[in-house]
């Protein structure tokens, strides 16, 4: 049987989905709701199309909650997007608050396992490590030539249980006052990355003039016992060169102790799975966001812990987490950080509307509020347990969600500083990333984008438009999420994406 040509998310709709391009004239059977319906535009594939006519004014829906208003009257048929529907004057929708029950976690005996690395002091890592971190952009340079000598060289062939070297450049550090919001946020991050369990061993490499000093920063970290850490400066050593000679002959020390590792079996609980989405489309509310909140909510309920983020990006869509808090205190949290990004984009001219791409929109959303509709399904169901700032230790189980800003290097940089050590990635259009030292699995939200870019992804949720179910590919999401936790290397990781994306927020003056 023929697949209908539109999808109709809800009744309330007076839009429905292209499941492919659609040319003027064309009759759209196969819908109830668009019985005898003609396009009368055409309309590419993953976009809206008026199901009657919209008049000028009216609010529009889409999985039966508004994405916006017609900015001008929409004839049945008519493809609706950008020219003819807006954000315009929004009114956030009632944000019921909990308390709500949590599902019943599985009894330890019956939870998934994986193949995981046990620290000595316990922690748990699915990755292995040497981490290079930079107090300032002037260390960049050696930290990455030090990383780099040892991966060209072939080095580290000899050590296999040893993932890589990993240098944590960025590009503040000085220039920022040496407290505040600003500054104690870097700190944060880089305190997050230094104590994350994918890290057997640390070297921190500053210039020694610049305001985030290497000392200061070392002495803060409060990393766990028997982590081995070795600090230089630029400046002190004599220059690039001798800093570049010390880091390699400290990494050299370290490679046998940190190879000296095993896998072991470890539930699934020890898991913290970053939630993220990129390059988002028409699709992907309908297909590989749902299938990641499935997977999610089996983590959950496994006893793991899974971190929503990208507060841009659940905008207009809040009251769907906040009637699902544990307690009235988490929602109250949660909306407080919306009022934050309010103030925060009106403050530097903008607006929470500018958060769709030029790729989102080619991909068929309109607004932010379409978006964000979209985004919050990849927290399925689970209750909303508590609420972070921008990396912060995220120090309980089950469904949490981290502040961050919506771009996704920036997102993830906190997720992993506050502890994820996976992370599942879906796109759209096909962002191309990578978050080390953390593993980053690339969900596809439709089977053309896969096919295209099949190097770049590692499962295609566009079936789902085709044969397959939410929980079916859900739940083939979360055995690859064990997979890769246990040492199956991603696409990312093949291709060598990571290195560059670590990218702290950053908040404040550059002076």
């Amino acid at each position: 049987m023929t697949a209908p040509v539109l999808l109709r998310l809800h009744d309330d709709d007076p839009v429905a989905v292209a499941r492919r391009a659609i040319t003027a004239g064309e009759r759209l059977a196969g819908l109830s709701a668009g019985a005898g319906l003609s396009a009368a535009t055409d309309v590419p594939a993953g976009h809206k199309v008026a199901l009657r006519p919209i008049a000028a004014g009216e609010a529009v829906r889409k999985y039966g909650q508004v994405i916006g208003r017609a900015t001008c009257d929409i004839a049945a048929g008519s493809h609706v997007h950008t020219h003819n529907l807006a954000m315009l004057e929004f009114t956030h929708p009632d944000a019921a608050a909990g308390p709500a029950a949590p599902a019943p976690v599985l009894p330890a005996g019956e939870r998934a396992t994986f193949s995981g690395i046990v620290r000595a002091d316990g922690r748990v890592a699915t990755r292995n490590y040497i981490g290079v971190l930079t107090t300032v952009n002037c260390s960049a340079t050696a930290a990455r030539r030090i990383a780099d000598t040892m991966t060209l060289t072939g080095e580290l062939d000899d050590y296999p249980n040893v993932d890589g070297i990993l240098a944590l450049t960025h590009k503040t550090g000085c220039g920022m006052a040496g407290d505040g919001p600003g500054f104690e946020l870097l700190r944060r991050t880089l305190a997050g990355y230094a104590r994350h369990a994918n890290f057997a061993a640390l070297l921190v490499v500053g210039l020694g003039c610049e305001v985030n000093q290497v000392a200061a920063l070392t002495d803060s970290l409060e990393l766990p016992e028997g982590v081995p850490l070795h600090a230089m400066t630029i400046q002190e050593l004599g220059g690039t060169k001798h800093t570049v000679a010390a880091g390699l002959e400290q990494v050299r020390a370290l490679l046998p102790e940190v190879n000296a590792v095993r896998r072991e079996s470890v539930p699934a609980s020890e898991l913290v799975l970053g939630l993220q989405c990129g390059g988002s489309d028409g699709w992907s509310g309908i297909t590989a966001n749902p299938a990641l909140g499935y997977a999610s909510d089996l983590l959950v309920r496994n006893g793991g812990t899974s971190i929503l983020s990208e507060t841009p990006e659940i905008y207009g869509a809040e009251h769907l987490l906040t009637a699902r808090a544990a307690t009235p205190q988490v929602a109250a949290q949660l909306l407080e950080r919306i009022r934050w990004w309010e103030r925060y984009t009106a403050d530097n001219g903008g607006s929470m509307d500018n958060n769709p791409s030029p790729g989102n929109k080619a991909g068929g959303l309109t607004t932010i509020l379409e978006k964000s509709l979209g985004a919050v399904a990849k927290g399925g169901t689970s209750v909303l347990s508590r609420v972070y700032e921008y990396a912060q230790p995220v120090d309980g189980k089950g469904f949490a969600f981290m502040d961050t800003p919506g771009y996704d290097p920036v997102s993830v940089t906190g997720q992993v500083a506050g502890g994820a050590n996976v992370i599942c990635f879906t796109t759209g259009r096909g962002s191309a990333f990578g978050a080390k030292p953390a593993p980053s699995i690339k969900l596809a939200t439709n089977t053309a984008m896969y096919q295209r870019m099949s190097g770049d992804m590692d499962l295609d949720c566009g079936t789902i438009l085709a044969d397959r179910t939410v929980a079916e590919v859900g739940a083939e999401i979360f055995e690859l999420i064990l997979q890769t936790a246990s040492g199956h290397k991603t696409n990312s990781e093949l291709l060598g994406y990571g290195d560059e994306e670590f990218n702290p927020w950053q908040l404040g003056a550059v002076m």
